[in-house]
Formats: structure tokens, C-alpha cells, sequence
């Protein structure tokens, strides 16, 4: 019947919502990247500065000092990591969501785009993803020298997929705080949530050492970061006690896409709204 549609024409079309698709969100987060380009020592100061003091304190001072073992900086250098990439990447999505939507209203003119609005949604989770990396990336060379301690190009090859896999989980969970909370709480909830995910991420210590403090240990299995710094600790620190690492790479995977979802359906009922 001529008021059919053939398979191959539903092929068709459906490969070309997936090119509009594409180039939506292309354009979406070239725009994006152009602006980083000449804000990067700003997007560094806010991410890197914290994690540097941290490992300097933490890392350095008390090991001097003899308040912690020598060993302690190679369990820490992970956890930094972690912190400083999924923070990042949560930070950066999340406030500038908040910034779009209420100060500039940039996001207007990207929901004009012939796309999806989950394109625009994916661009900004995935720029957010990437500044992560890149507070990451600064963060290691930062840590190799004050902690005085290397790891071999197999450890940082290893721990790549980690980083932009932990920056897209904390960028998920920016998608989601950013479109979940009203512009004018961002400031307080943002507050709210950093302190309890840092202290709870396992970032000063190995998850499996906690096995004397049961509440704090189920406390700190619900924080996606903490699988994050576990994976870390078991492809950079193998002889320390850490979570296997498949266990952490499904959580992690697992909180994505969860969490990503969440924030594209918020995403969509702003820009709707």
C-alpha cells in the first residue's frame, strides 16, 4: 500500500536522525571547547588548587613529620586523583548548567539546533567530561613531584580509561545536580554534596581497611567516587588492599548510565519548562 513505510525507508530515516543527531551535538560542544580554550588557567585555579594542598598536607608534611607511614603517598596519589576528575567534571557541568540556564541563556539558542535535546544534554555532559580529564591529567605531574614517587607508563596507560571513565561519572552527576536544583540553591546544595562525596570517597584510604567501622564502610560504598578511587588504587598500587577492580568498573559504568539518565530527563524538563 502506497501509505506504508518500507523497511528500508525506516532504515533511512532512522539514519538520519542519527546524523542530525550527530552534528547537533558536534555543534553543540565545539562552541564548548572554544570558549575553554581561553578560560583554561581559570577552570585549573578552581579544580587543582584544593587536591594540590591536599597532597602537599596529606602527602608530604605528615610523612615528614613522621605521622604517617612513607608508603601513604603511593595510597594517596590514587584517591587525589579520583577526587580531583570526578569533582571536576561534576563541578563544571553541574554550575555551568546553572550559568546557561539562568545568567546567559545560551542554552536558548543550542535547543534551536535541527537535533534531539538529548544531544544538547550529552554535549554538556561530555564537556564537562572533558574538563575532568584535564584537571586530572594537571593533577598527576603535581603529585609525582611533591610526592616524590612515579609510576611506570604501564600504570598511566592503565589508569587513562580510568580518568575519563570517572570523569564521565561525575559529569553525569552534574547533569543531574544541575538540572534537579533550582539556580538560586546550586551555590548550597553544591556545598552540601562536595564535603560528604570527598570525606566519603575513599580517598585518604583504602575501602577494604574499614572493615572495623562496618557503618562507615557501607557509608562509603554508596559514593560512586569510591570505586573510582579503588580502580585507580588497583591498576597503580596493586599490593594494597582495594575493591576488585571489575566490581569498581561496573559500579562505575552502572552509575553513568544511570545517573546520565536522570539528567537528560531533568535536562529535557528544564528546557521545556
Amino acid at each position: 500500500m502506497s501509505g506504508q513505510v518500507t523497511e528500508p525507508e525506516q532504515r533511512a530515516g532512522g539514519g538520519r536522525r542519527l546524523v542530525r543527531a550527530w552534528h547537533g551535538f558536534r555543534a553543540a560542544l565545539w562552541r564548548d571547547l572554544f570558549v575553554m580554550v581561553r578560560e583554561v588557567p581559570r577552570v585549573l585555579a578552581q579544580t587543582v588548587v584544593q587536591p594540590f594542598f591536599m597532597l602537599l598536607v596529606m602527602g608530604h608534611v605528615l610523612i615528614q613529620i613522621g605521622y604517617v607511614r612513607e608508603d601513604y603517598a603511593a595510597i594517596l596519589l590514587p584517591g587525589i586523583l579520583a577526587l580531583t576528575t570526578f569533582l571536576g567534571a561534576l563541578q563544571n557541568t553541574a554550575l555551568g548548567l546553572v550559568f546557561d540556564f539562568s545568567v546567559t541563556r545560551e542554552l536558548e539558542d543550542r535547543l534551536l539546533l535541527p537535533a534531539p535535546l538529548y544531544t544538547v544534554a550529552l554535549a554538556k555532559m561530555a564537556f564537562g567530561a572533558l574538563r575532568g580529564v584535564l584537571s586530572g591529567v594537571v593533577i598527576v605531574p603535581i603529585g609525582f613531584l611533591v610526592l616524590d614517587l612515579w609510576w611506570t607508563p604501564g600504570q598511566m596507560l592503565a589508569a587513562l580509561p580510568l580518568v575519563v571513565l570517572g570523569a564521565c561519572c561525575g559529569a553525569a552527576a552534574g547533569l543531574w545536580l544541575g538540572t534537579a536544583v533550582e539556580s538560586r540553591n546550586i551555590a548550597v546544595w553544591f556545598a552540601i554534596a562536595v564535603t560528604p562525596l570527598t570525606f566519603t570517597g575513599a580517598i585518604q584510604f583504602p575501602w577494604p581497611m574499614l572493615s572495623d567501622t562496618l557503618w562507615f564502610q557501607v557509608l562509603c560504598a554508596l559514593n560512586p567516587l569510591t570505586y573510582l578511587s579503588e580502580s585507580l588504587r588497583a591498576v597503580t598500587v596493586p599490593a594494597a588492599p582495594h575493591i576488585p577492580l571489575p566490581i569498581g568498573l561496573t559500579v562505575l559504568v552502572f552509575s553513568v548510565v544511570v545517573a546520565g539518565a536522570l539528567g537528560i530527563r531533568g535536562f529535557r524538563a528544564r528546557a521545556l519548562g
